[in-house]
């Protein structure tokens, strides 16, 4: 048996990275090196637009979220897709270094790009540390806080009289009595196993 679902026990935090032309919600970061300049890598999905801009852009930055992140700014950077809206707009942000980093946060790392590793279905992207800073001096939202608390946080509610099915992933709702086997959710790409029923 391999059930996937057991990489959600791995401690990770959540966060919102910018880049020229969008950005996204994400979770896969490391500082894989120290010194003044430390190495940071972040997982992309290849499937997301903001991936494509990280191909290009040579900065990128991470704005590290809080346990009482603003819902708005998951849904705006999560649910979204770059090349459809301005991510941006509605979201209170800053520039350092002429990339935008999100305001209600803890801080942000500011990150020239260094190299990239194909990974399968996502990219690793390596960044090395050229500015930072802390906004606030707050506990950090982890991922799995994040699963627990997702519904209340990103205020998800469903038709009346509809069976729902959330992607535990992403919160998108799927409406229909079952899931098809085949089914991919249309925001975070992943497959039938990572939706449950919501529950009245």
């Amino acid at each position: 048996m391999k059930n996937k679902k057991i990489t959600r026990k791995i401690s990770q935090g959540m966060y919102v990275l910018t880049t020229e032309g969008g950005g996204c919600v994400v979770d896969a970061v490391i500082q894989a090196s120290a010194g003044d300049n430390p190495i940071i890598a972040v997982a992309i999905c290849k499937d997301n637009h903001t991936h494509q801009l990280l191909q290009k852009n040579s900065t990128f930055a991470i704005s590290v979220l809080g346990k009482d992140a603003d819902g708005e700014i998951i849904k705006q950077f999560g649910f979204n897709c770059s090349r459809d809206v301005d991510k941006f707009e509605g979201i209170e942000t800053i520039e350092v270094k002429n990339t935008k980093v999100v305001k209600k946060s803890l801080g942000y790392i500011i990150l020239e790009k260094v190299d990239s590793i194909d990974c399968g279905t996502h990219t690793l992207f390596l960044g090395k540390m050229i500015e930072g800073d802390i906004l606030e001096d707050e506990e950090p939202m982890t991922y799995a806080e994040y699963q627990e608390n997702k519904e209340d946080l990103l205020k998800i509610t469903t038709e009346k009289g509809k069976t729902a099915w959330i992607c535990t992933a992403c919160g998108y709702i799927y409406y229909g009595d079952e899931v098809p086997d085949d089914f991919i959710c249309p925001i975070c790409k992943l497959g039938k196993s990572y939706f449950k029923e919501k529950e009245d």
